[in-house]
């Protein structure tokens, strides 16, 4: 018996396994978090793409399935494949601008054969990726943490003010007061004594929130009986790839900003778990990755990435379990096939959504000051790289089109806060923490901003000797030396 409890003191964080009614209670939480996410890359594309409504809807049911299958692959995991964190997997944002474009000129078959191509080349580097682990110290993993919190901000602003901005009631008061409602509600049962409820209490809030809305005659639910109930994916449904070199080249830059983001999420949670992650997992968990976003195409979906937002809720919650993540992505793959389940959650108001959001992604940017209230700021520039940093990656959030005069690729790179922080913060840290050859000997402001500073015509009239002791002077034969006010200078 001591031995099974020795055992099971030494079990990771992330391997600790639940009953069936927490994997599946805080599994659903993790799919209600990122749904949103999730379903409106598929919608974008479909409709860019001039798609029928019935075929944006396969795209989106495609995209619950390769996201379930993702998740599982890189929850669980099988040999060189899967990071074993509590990672939810889904349809990455990154590419949504480029994928627009290559619509434009090859259609959605075009999307799909330079995602099959660049993803293949993103697998073929990875052991690249794998061994920077040691450029990623925690002055980089909380510049990106606390970045990844506040670029997502916005995206909980949106919600909060009804998630449609063209729709008549966007911004209006009852969606505030939705949301906010639904903000009080996380805060009132994270207050209360049960463990079970505080770490429910987002679930617990989005369903109470739901349930207020529909009362209020916001929420509807008149659409969800219309379609079908059960629907297999459909493999080359929009026809067979096409590989258009021009649309493959600009994917692969798309394929490296998303290597990059989701290094940051790998390290991230690690971070909130407590669990070191070495080259071999980070490794493990990008050759996952990439290998879902060649195989997503096939049912009809895209490049897949980590979500932050599902991060920020591993924080909030305090649930590391990588199998609760696991039953996340066993709910996404039955959204895949049973389309009225995904029409039931789609039927939560994005005010609701909101409320939750405010307190999921402010979670992950208190993790990232956390982190980087461990970093040395004394003697060294590690100041000024956090402040250049997280402001460079503020900049697409800031002023959304700052960079829509620049070519293709560089808005594809840097259109995302979250890459631009991380890319920032690795190349100063490189700059000033590795390449030392060329550093001046003389402290620029910023490190002298960061330590305690004595003037030297403070301690000129000092003997030696002399010693401080309760607030007063005393010298070498402990005679009281007095101390002349400031004022009488």
């Amino acid at each position: 018996m001591a031995a099974a409890e020795e055992n099971t003191a030494r079990l990771p964080p992330e391997d600790e396994k639940l009953s069936i009614g927490a994997n599946l209670a805080y599994g659903l939480q993790h799919v209600l978090t990122m749904y949103g996410g999730i379903v409106a890359v598929p919608l974008i594309i479909g409709q860019a793409s001039g798609l029928t409504p019935a075929d944006v809807g396969l795209l989106v049911t495609a995209s619950l399935f390769a996201g379930g299958l993702a998740t599982i692959l890189q929850t669980i995991g099988i040999p060189f494949f899967g990071s074993r964190l509590p990672l939810v997997q889904g349809v990455s944002f990154s590419g949504v601008a480029t994928m627009i474009a290559i619509t434009g000129h090859g259609g959605i078959q075009a999307v799909l054969g330079a995602v099959i191509a660049a993803s293949f080349i993103g697998l073929l580097i990875t052991p690249v990726f794998s061994r920077v682990t040691r450029f990623f110290p925690p002055i980089v993993t909380g510049i990106v943490i606390t970045t990844i919190g506040l670029t997502l901000m916005p995206v909980a602003a949106g919600w909060a003010m009804g998630g449609n901005r063209n729709a008549p009631d966007f911004g209006s008061q009852a969606n505030v007061l939705l949301a906010a409602a639904t903000l009080m509600i996380v805060l009132l049962l994270s207050k209360l004594g049960s463990a079970a409820i505080s770490r429910l209490s987002i679930l617990i809030a989005i369903i109470i929130g739901t349930g207020i809305a529909y009362a209020a005659g916001i929420a509807d639910f008149s659409r969800v009986m219309n379609g079908p109930f059960v629907a297999l994916p459909q493999i080359f449904h929009f026809g067979y790839p096409v590989f258009d070199v021009a649309a493959i080249v600009s994917m692969c830059i798309v394929i490296m900003v998303t290597l990059v983001e989701t290094s940051a999420d790998i390290l991230a949670v690690g971070e909130i778990v407590g669990t070191k992650v070495d080259a071999r997992r980070l490794g493990d968990g990008l050759r996952a990755d990439m290998l879902s976003s060649i195989l997503a195409p096939v049912v009809g979906s895209f490049t897949q990435s980590a979500f932050a937002q599902n991060v920020g809720l591993v924080a909030v919650t305090g649930i590391k379990s990588r199998f609760v993540v696991a039953t996340g992505g066993l709910f996404l793959v039955a959204l895949g096939l049973l389309p009225i389940v995904g029409r039931i959650v789609a039927a939560v108001p994005s005010s609701v959504l909101g409320g939750a959001g405010l307190v999921l992604f402010g979670t992950v940017a208190a993790s990232g000051i956390r982190t980087l209230a461990k970093v040395d700021y004394e003697n060294n520039m590690n100041l000024i790289i956090v402040a250049t940093s997280i402001g460079f990656g503020m900049i697409p959030i800031a002023s959304p089109g700052f960079y829509e005069h620049f070519p293709a690729w560089i808005i594809t790179i840097f259109h995302s806060g979250i890459s631009s922080a991380a890319l920032m913060a690795i190349m100063l840290n490189l700059l000033f923490n590795h390449l030392t050859t060329g550093n001046s000997d003389q402290q620029s402001v910023f490190v002298a901003g960061t330590e305690r500073l004595i003037r030297y015509q403070d301690i000129a009239g000092l003997h030696d000797g002399d010693y401080f002791l309760n607030g007063k002077l005393y010298d070498a034969n402990g005679t009281e030396v007095p101390l002349v006010p400031a004022e009488a200078h």
